[in-house]
């Protein structure tokens, strides 16, 4: 039979567990072959993941499982996400979703996110924790590669709040090569499908000479699906079978986010030290409303927040926020 959640339909039995490698066939139906198996829990700032939309300044705890259904061959985490999820199983915690909204709260975070791998491979443990969460009224945010089927972008809406798409690129041969999939039209579908009902960032790395070539199209995308979206772009600094590839030029790419900061005036590019296209500008009156640190490689954080609320507090301007500001060290509330 075949697995209904990813866009791949992989066939499952005979002891065929699918690209990700984390379903199996049993009596008939799909199941989980890890269930409620976690490869991480960590404390983290949410701007880090990267959101800069969503719960400004908040304490973020941080989960995963193992496997992904990409081939990415530059993936930063491919001791997780391409392992044989069996391998790394003993190493892996055994924690109930209830157990798990326990700990974020003990550990005083306002939100849970699920990062590391592709949240779809695991879809049946994370429904069971979106239930837990919503019960105790904790946020469930996710990053996630939306290669996936619209019955399983669906249930990704209505587990998660949040959701970080990564946006890699757009070319059949980028696809092919670096992802292994034929092409990007799932993601895109996919984006528009969870953007009517869902906070969507989204994120592409870019890779110099690889798919930087993607920049405009991937703009011209996002402005139609909503002008609204924050956009984080990222000076990929390739893993996994591109370690050695050369790292992206600055100057260059900013220069081909310049031109569509009016039309999407939530650009940000970072992922490297001192990055200045970090903070938020109003994009009616042009004042800073948001500014952050850029420590690189995902250690970004929240400096200082002037809105009011969600406002502008020089012109009113709403600005797409989501969720209120919250203080790192409260419980609940803002600063």
């Amino acid at each position: 039979m075949k697995c209904n959640y990813c866009e791949r339909r992989c066939e499952l039995g005979d002891g065929n567990y699918g690209v990700c490698r984390m379903y199996r066939e049993e009596g008939g139906a799909v199941r989980e072959r890890f269930p409620r198996r976690w490869s991480t829990y960590a404390v983290s700032r949410i701007e880090s993941l990267p959101f800069y939309h969503a719960y400004p300044g908040s304490r973020s705890m941080t989960i995963g499982t193992a496997g992904c259904n990409l081939e990415c061959r530059y993936c930063a985490n491919a001791f997780v996400a391409r392992e044989d999820p069996a391998a790394v199983q003993d190493a892996m915690y055994d924690f109930t979703p209830a157990q798990l909204v326990r700990m974020a709260a003990k550990l005083g975070c306002h939100n849970i996110v699920f990062t590391v791998n592709e949240p779809t491979v695991s879809l049946p443990s994370l429904l069971e924790l979106g239930a837990e969460s919503r019960k105790a009224g904790m946020p469930l945010g996710c990053l996630t590669n939306a290669y996936a089927t619209e019955e399983a972008t669906d249930l990704l809406a209505e587990v998660f709040s949040f959701v970080n798409v990564s946006l890699k690129g757009l070319s059949r041969a980028f696809c092919r090569q670096y992802l292994g999939i034929p092409n990007a039209g799932p993601v895109l579908r996919n984006i528009k499908r969870l953007a009517a009902t869902t906070h969507v960032e989204v994120t592409t790395p870019v890779i110099q000479s690889v798919n930087d070539g993607d920049i405009d199209p991937i703009a011209e995308f996002l402005a139609d699906v909503g002008q609204g979206i924050p956009w984080h772009v990222f000076r990929l600094l390739p893993e996994y079978r591109m370690k050695y590839a050369a790292y992206p030029h600055i100057a260059a790419i900013d220069a081909a986010l310049e031109k569509h900061r009016r039309t999407l005036p939530y650009i940000y590019f970072h992922n490297f030290v001192g990055s200045e296209w970090v903070n938020t500008l109003c994009p009616h009156c042009g004042a800073t409303v948001i500014e952050r640190f850029s420590l690189g490689c995902g250690g970004d954080r929240l400096d200082r927040y002037h809105c009011r609320g969600d406002a502008c507090p020089e012109c009113g301007y709403r600005i797409a926020i989501h969720g209120q500001r919250v203080a790192w060290n409260a419980k609940e509330g803002t600063e």
